[in-house]
């Protein structure tokens, strides 16, 4: 899927595609958002550059000078964004091309940041001056969204803290199904964070004859910085949640032992007493007396009452 956009009086704008004049289209677009682009869409595309479309194999590579480079083509970075799924988070690279004259987005997939762009174009919310702005204009957004998905994360994890260590009646099971989802969720974050940390270093060095748009980029930078902390603050206390679920799990658990130890405890002088009379001697003093069998039951249940009425005393019930 191919989307052009355009400047008009300072603002990015969605163009209609023509496809007999996409070429001249082209010229005139200042962000070009491929989203798995199909045979058609690629040679288009190969016009604009002189080398292949990157493949994803190599979005997914790791290696800082795999990830942001300059070539012939311009400045290309491989930025990871976060993408929402079925409730669960995930990530996926965004190769971006930045030339003089346009912003190249390739991607797989549908992360909110280019949703949410598309929904402000529209309205006429985004401002935008150069290419150049609006690769910084993708990184702010993608910042924010990464910010508004932390608050939702703290959100969350108040409501299970609540729920693991005030509600008594609480299935910490499932306590600890929610605590490794959204520990999931912020290393991923995190995971974001720490690459658009050095997409925006290696464009301060790219872009520092650029002051407006350096500026632009350390003040995210520092939102990120605000961010990483308070990330890592989440981490700290979903681990504290985590332990403190698995002691209470444990407590229980011992708890149950506990209760089973002191059963097998107690009946145990009563299974000695009866077993003591199951005994088959010809002579026993009680075999012929006529009281003999309440008096073993007696002593049975005697026998049991002591056990538990000195745990009792000791206070280990």
């Amino acid at each position: 899927m191919l989307r052009l956009f355009k400047i008009d009086n300072g603002l990015l704008k969605d163009m209609d595609i023509d496809v007999d004049a996409v070429h001249s289209q082209f010229r005139e677009a200042v962000w070009i958002d491929v989203q798995d682009p199909g045979a058609e869409e690629k040679k288009w595309l190969q016009t604009l550059t002189h080398e292949e479309l990157p493949k994803s194999e190599e979005l997914e590579e790791i290696e800082a000078s795999a990830r942001s480079f300059v070539d012939q083509d311009g400045i290309h970075i491989h930025s990871l964004f976060l993408v929402q799924s079925e409730g669960r988070h995930s990530t996926a690279s965004v190769a971006c091309i930045l030339q003089n004259q346009r912003l190249i987005t390739i991607r797989e997939g549908e992360p909110a940041d280019f949703r949410l762009l598309r929904m402000r174009a529209k309205r006429g919310q985004v401002p935008c001056e150069s290419p150049a702005a609006m690769l910084i204009t993708l990184l702010d957004q993608k910042v924010e969204n990464h910010a508004d998905t932390l608050e939702d994360i703290h959100r969350q994890l108040e409501n299970v803290s609540h729920f693991v260590l005030e509600d008594d009646e609480a299935e910490l099971e499932d306590a600890i199904s929610q605590l490794a989802k959204l520990e999931d969720s912020n290393g991923k974050i995190r995971l974001c964070l720490m690459d658009t940390q050095r997409d925006i270093s290696f464009l301060l060095r790219s872009l520092r004859n650029q002051p407006q748009q350096t500026e632009m980029l350390r003040d995210i930078m520092r939102d990120i910085d605000t961010l990483m902390s308070h990330a890592t603050f989440l981490f700290d206390k979903i681990n504290f949640l985590m332990d403190s679920t698995q002691g209470f799990i444990n407590i229980e658990q011992n708890q149950i032992i506990k209760i089973f130890s002191i059963a097998a405890v107690v009946l145990l002088p009563p299974t000695l007493v009866a077993s003591i009379y199951g005994m088959n001697f010809n002579v026993m003093p009680e075999l012929k007396w006529l009281l003999g069998y309440p008096w073993a039951l007696c002593l049975m249940v005697l026998s049991g009452l002591a056990p538990y009425w000195y745990f009792k005393r000791k206070g280990w019930l």
